[in-house]
């Protein structure tokens, strides 16, 4: 946070804390909606309360809310009366309206959506039908389009009148069934004669993404093709509403996190409860007990191969290193694979050459890291086949380590199984079982050399 937002920070806190909801309002007024949602994330949920009732223009309410993450936005909404809810969500895009409604308590939605004009409530009704994470429900049905048999002139004027709508970046061409037929940008309208018609220069071969595509997938789409909105259609091609860039950098905000609370083993639901700590265990505990039981299996493992360890005491002074960098190996692999996929730069048709890539830089970074581990070895304890046994089974566990990291998310991909919540800790416990038995089983073969 910059020194400006810091400081609008404390005297917002020291006005809560005196209760000047005056003075506050003031320096809400003054301060651009923006700021407002941005410093939401450093309140807590009783000072949050308190600055959003002060906020008394139903069009700053609405920017701060569309800023909000949705649930955040419903709990505050929740807190007071119903015309004022209803005044501010009128204000607000539909789909940004849409996302605050499917976050409120059900009895709560239906009430709002009542009291709303036709409209208004109708529109809102239309996207509610779509799934929450598609291109229906994350598009602006406020598009800007125009008939194929308008003149350039007439376009221009129409653009001039235009009231909302989302950003005219491009002119969406429809036939009189409002099927989406062409695309024209804003240069062109303005370089050719106005009595030319749209049907005669658009270009027919449009970009664009039907309702029920994932969001993730829309987001590829203009990231692809460098657009800054991509019109969405139904199944018959008509035009239904646009996904403009805005939407589409929440949407990769959202899923980069959620990918990133999944790789930990946790889950982007702990920011809705809060500090509610039972709640945030319960949601990190069946990948910690994952882990759990792995570490009773490699202690197993362990126990099995007592004799080798009664035999040669000073294995067990390498067993944490070789865990820990076949772990470490393993966790960078899957990162990679995971996000690969998420982005959409791997897929099933180039993993095989993901796998020897990653299969390739496991067995250098072994080889490095088990001659070094070698050499310590040998200078410690004085065993040259100590040296081998232990350099070679990090060479080993590294190297599977990395074709784990490749293997296991595109299995979890390839059965349904999202690969950034279930990679990483069965590969972290992969590793470390798969590191003991390669340790423990070189260090048997090689056992009539280490005493």
């Amino acid at each position: 946070m910059d020194q400006k937002l810091q400081i609008l920070l404390d005297t917002i806190k020291k006005l809560i804390r005196r209760g000047a909801f005056p003075n506050l309002t003031r320096v809400i007024k003054k301060t651009h909606p923006a700021d407002i949602a941005h410093l939401f994330r450093y309140l807590d949920p009783k000072e949050q309360r308190i600055l959003f009732n002060l906020i008394d223009d139903s069009e700053t309410a609405a920017y701060v809310l569309s800023e909000l993450d949705h649930a955040t936005g419903a709990t505050l909404l929740e807190q007071i009366d119903r015309e004022t809810i209803t005044e501010v969500l009128q204000e607000m895009a539909y789909d940004d309206a849409v996302d605050i409604i499917r976050n409120m308590p059900e009895e709560l939605a239906e009430e709002v959506l009542q009291t709303m004009e036709d409209e208004h409530s109708e529109e809102i009704e239309e996207l509610l039908k779509y799934g929450e994470e598609t291109a229906g429900g994350i598009m602006a049905t406020e598009v800007f389009a125009l008939n194929e048999d308008l003149t350039v002139g007439q376009a221009i004027q129409a653009l001039q009148e235009a009231e909302d709508v989302e950003m005219v970046f491009y002119v969406y061409v429809i036939d009189e069934h409002n099927h989406l037929v062409g695309v024209l940008s804003l240069r062109q309208l303005l370089t050719v004669p106005p009595r030319t018609l749209l049907k005669e220069i658009m270009t027919t071969d449009v970009i664009s993404v039907r309702t029920d595509i994932d969001q993730e997938e829309v987001a590829h789409v203009v990231a692809r093709y460098n657009v800054l909105g991509v019109p969405v259609v139904d199944e018959g091609n008509k035009l239904m509403g646009i996904v403009t860039v805005d939407d589409v950098i929440d949407v990769l905000r959202e899923e980069a996190t959620e990918d990133i609370y999944k790789m930990a083993g946790s889950s982007d639901e702990e920011l809705l409860y809060g500090y509610k700590s039972f709640k945030i265990a319960r949601l990190r505990l069946p990948w910690l007990l994952t882990n759990l039981f792995g570490g009773v299996l490699t202690g197993y493992l362990m126990w099995v191969f007592k004799v080798t360890l009664k035999e040669v005491i000073a294995l067990i002074s390498f067993i944490p290193v070789i865990t820990g960098m076949g772990g470490n190996v393993g966790g960078q692999s899957a990162t990679i694979v995971v996000r690969g996929f998420a982005t959409g730069r791997i897929d099933f048709s180039t993993i095989r050459q993901v796998f020897l890539k990653e299969l390739r830089v496991g067995m250098i970074m072994g080889t490095v890291c088990g001659l070094v581990i070698g050499l310590v070895a040998f200078g410690w304890h004085h065993n040259p086949y100590l040296g081998v046994v232990v350099g070679l089974a990090m060479v080993t566990a590294m190297t599977v380590a990395a074709s784990m990291g490749v293997l296991a998310p595109a299995f979890f991909n390839r059965i349904g199984v999202d690969p950034a919540i279930a990679s990483t800790p069965f590969v972290q416990t992969a590793n470390d079982i798969t590191g003991i038995l390669i340790y423990f089983g070189t260090a048997t073969a090689f056992l009539k050399y280490l005493h």
